[in-house]
């Protein structure tokens, strides 16, 4: 067992982690030159969805806290894993940027020196959501780090970060898992079929969190289902419009499902910490942290029902990625090879250029909702632009280079 088992596919990462790991621990036993060759202050880990980004930096985390540099049994590895290690900070949101505020509050953490006498590592799991103000807040604290703190960023590209900060960290990119690899981890760990373990595999698309899902829940496979039926069902505008409020509805009814797993814990809990409901006066307080908290809980929400509609054009995108490789003859290996029945008729009614474009219009739409188009608007201009086969269905606003 180790810290690195959950990395599918991505050896080559892990051997320079490795390598990192070796090198700090030769800094913490006082060794200079070649030795400590590898590690530096500062990470940004990249790579697309699902690749493990915040799974690496976590392991990297647990291996530096280690003894025997990853074992994955001590109790570091466990601690510094679940984020309860008093040495490892986990930040990621599930709003739609990180704040400021908590970038002061894990720069103040990060000038501490660490309470066990390895390292304090900070881990930014969703450092492409950094506001500006927030990625000011954290450049000096990269520039001049503590002797002992490590930060580890994550994001999809190095893009989706401020060029200040992504210039002072050394670049680790995952790559997408290999579908074999993916299949073998799902088979091993959820003990199921070859046949389930290569559908999930191939239907996620690299996306290891997204292929257990499907492995694991018919639910989830049902609503997949579902939403590759759209392209064969856009017989005229009426129909194009009536599937994107399916769309819409859909992912808005998934979301939803998903607070409410997590809205009443946290009220409850915040009710409990500020006394409401006891004896004696209402804090104060109470009424604006409670506010605080409503509108949290709308905001993530609202990416959660974004992150739904992306998976679903993801999907989608993958559908007439089938079908360009059926019309071109390609040979390439289907994404939905059990579709290919559905998928050949439906390319033996198009063209590649129509195909192209409509594929096109799946990448307006998910450039569209990013740029907070109203989600119904962009579905109901794609979905058109799926029927006529055309990508023009309206100008959308690009987001501007940072």
């Amino acid at each position: 067992m180790s810290v690195w088992d959950d990395l599918v596919g991505q050896e080559p990462a892990v051997a320079v982690l490795r390598k990192a790991v070796d090198g700090a621990a030769a800094v913490l036993r006082g060794e200079r030159g070649p030795a400590v060759a590898g590690m530096t202050h500062a990470w940004m880990i990249t790579g697309p969805p699902g690749s493990g980004r915040s799974n690496a930096g976590r392991a990297f985390a647990a291996s530096l806290q280690c003894a025997n540099n990853g074992c994955g049994e001590c109790n570091d590895c466990r601690t510094a894993l679940s984020g309860a290690h008093p040495d490892v900070s986990l930040i990621r949101t599930e709003l739609l940027s990180i704040r400021v505020s908590e970038v002061r509050e894990l720069v103040r953490r990060a000038a501490m020196s660490p309470t066990q006498g390895r390292w304090q590592v900070m881990v930014v799991e969703d450092a492409d959501r950094l506001t500006e103000q927030a990625a000011d807040a954290l450049l000096k604290s990269i520039e001049e780090p503590s002797p002992r703190t490590v930060w580890v960023l994550c994001a999809p590209t190095v893009e989706d970060v401020v060029p200040t900060i992504r210039s002072r960290c050394r670049l680790l990119v995952l790559r997408t898992p290999p579908v074999a690899a993916v299949a073998e981890m799902l088979s091993r760990t959820l003990e199921i079929g070859q046949d389930l373990a290569w559908f999930a595999a191939r239907a996620a698309q690299g996306h290891i969190g997204r292929a257990r899902a499907l492995a694991r829940d018919e639910t989830v496979r049902e609503r997949r289902n579902k939403v590759l039926e759209v392209p064969f069902a856009l017989r005229d505008l009426g129909a194009c419009l009536k599937a994107a409020q399916r769309l819409v509805e859909a992912a808005k009814e998934e979301a939803k499902a998903s607070a409410e797993k997590v809205d009443e814990k946290e009220r409850a809990a915040l009710e409990q910490a500020l006394g409401v409901g006891t004896k004696g006066a209402r804090p104060r307080e109470a009424n604006a942290a409670l506010k605080e908290l409503e509108d949290q809980q709308k905001a993530r929400a609202k990416r959660w029902e974004r992150d739904v509609l992306d998976r679903s054009l993801v999907d989608l995108m993958a559908l007439y990625r089938d079908v360009l490789v059926v019309q071109t003859g390609s040979g390439s290996e289907l994404i939905n090879a059990e579709l290919h029945r559905n998928i050949e008729q439906l390319g033996s009614r198009t063209t590649p250029e129509q195909t192209v474009r409509r594929i096109d219009a799946i990448a307006m739409c998910r450039d569209a909702i990013e740029a907070n188009v109203a989600p119904l608007v962009a579905l109901e201009a794609m979905t058109v632009g799926l029927f006529e086969g055309r990508s023009d269905g309206f100008t959308i606003p690009r987001r501007p280079q940072r």
